[in-house]
């Protein structure tokens, strides 16, 4: 509690202090007393006011005292602006990332622990921000590398004493910038495994000879809206200028590093071919793989496998498609067909895609162009080029066939 604090004393309230009287011999003869002056009670009366009093107030009429003045409504205070979340920060190169991301990637078995293995074993870490992380560990090897599409764990943890420890529910895992090492429930090693760093088969696949370069660095001649990033590198937002029909399409991407992020915010963008159908770009690294996911057809059909590399690591698309067909009403008599290749692997196979995806344009038989979405995200392209197909290859007047040689 406050002390009480002392009165305040003003200049007025300070008294000079009289010399003390002398006693004794010395003391001089006291004065002869006089004789007081004796007045006269005043006579009692109405009170009188002395000349020099202030006036008093006037007094109010009637009996009742006045009532004081309503008090004046206050303003009802304002209240705290709720502040704005914050959007998760998006290294776009390696000069950008934080400690994390060097624990991030894939790893392989090394055969160090033969007797206690199972066989081959493929493990994915991801980086969740603020020094936590999850882990994927694939019976068989990596996705599209030996993994049997069945069996595989989950484990979770932090940084720990210059590693990472992730704990599951058969056993955990030490990870280091360039091994792991699997253990089991007991905490015996079962696995010893090292860092690879896969690169697409199709990377730096060159243009046909009746390939149109939409976009090699030198020129953005055939993209509307076109923003290159520092590096020289497409960015996310931009239009082909010519519409598309049958085709034969590479592009690479490279989505960024966004730790904090999840879902639909981490590294989202999407190659909308006619600006209806959406194959989904997404940092999906280590997640399951379904619609909404890397290589997903948008909401309508999910990828055979996730091969989603990690975050700041060029992927490849290499699609084939070809358009619908609609007798001379304009109505739709054959569904498109898509064949993707993500990262050298077949995750859609002459799909027949059934409608337009997600928020993609109604389908009609005008032929419109392709699309790379902006969704906010800093996605950055490179070698994209285009070779238009010959509908006549196709049997019929429906597309039944779509190949990428």
């Amino acid at each position: 509690a406050k002390p009480t604090e002392d009165a305040a004393i003003s200049a007025s309230d300070l008294k000079p202090v009289e010399p003390a009287k002398p006693t004794g011999d010395d003391a001089p003869p006291a004065p002869p007393r006089s004789k007081p002056e004796v007045r006269p009670l005043p006579t009692l009366g109405p009170a009188t006011q002395a000349d020099d009093a202030p006036p008093a107030p006037p007094k109010p009429d009637g009996d009742k005292p006045e009532a004081p003045a309503p008090a004046q409504p206050q303003p009802a205070p304002k209240p705290n602006p709720t502040p704005k979340p914050q959007k998760p920060k998006a290294a776009s190169d390696l000069s950008q990332v934080d400690e994390d991301y060097w624990f991030q990637g894939e790893f392989i078995s090394d055969g160090f622990f033969a007797e206690q293995s199972a066989g081959l074993t493929g493990l994915q870490v991801i980086a969740m921000g603020d020094g936590k992380f999850e882990g994927v560990v694939y019976a068989g090897g990596l996705p599209g590398a030996g993994w049997n599409h069945a069996d595989k764990q989950h484990f979770a943890g932090a940084r720990q004493d210059g590693g990472v420890n992730l704990t599951g529910d058969q056993g955990s895992l030490l990870v280091y910038t360039d091994s792991a090492t699997l253990l089991d429930a007991a905490g015996q090693p079962v696995e010893q495994l090292r860092r690879v760093r896969r690169i697409s088969p199709t990377m730096g696949k060159r243009p046909t000879p009746n390939a149109i370069v939409v976009f090699d660095g030198s020129s953005t001649e055939f993209l509307e809206g076109a923003k290159l990033s520092d590096e020289g590198l497409l960015l996310a937002g931009t239009t082909m200028k010519f519409p598309v029909g049958d085709f034969r399409l590479h592009l690479e991407f490279r989505t960024p590093y966004m730790p904090h992020a999840r879902g639909q915010a981490r590294g989202n963008s999407g190659v909308y071919i006619q600006r209806r159908y959406e194959v989904q770009v997404l940092d999906s690294f280590g997640l399951e793989g379904v619609e909404n996911e890397c290589g997903g057809l948008y909401k309508q059909q999910r990828p055979n496998v996730n091969m989603c590399l990690p975050p700041l690591v060029w992927q490849t698309y290499d699609i084939g498609f070809a358009a619908a067909r609609y007798d001379a009403d304009g109505n739709k008599i054959a569904n498109a067909r898509i064949t993707v290749l993500h990262n050298g692997q077949p995750i859609h196979q002459n799909y027949e895609i059934v409608a337009k995806t997600g928020a993609g344009k109604p389908e009609t038989p005008e032929l419109l162009p392709i699309y790379l979405q902006d969704h906010g995200n800093p996605v950055t392209f490179r070698n994209i080029w285009l070779e238009p197909k010959d509908p006549s290859q196709y049997v019929g007047s429906a597309a039944t066939h779509c190949q990428v040689p």
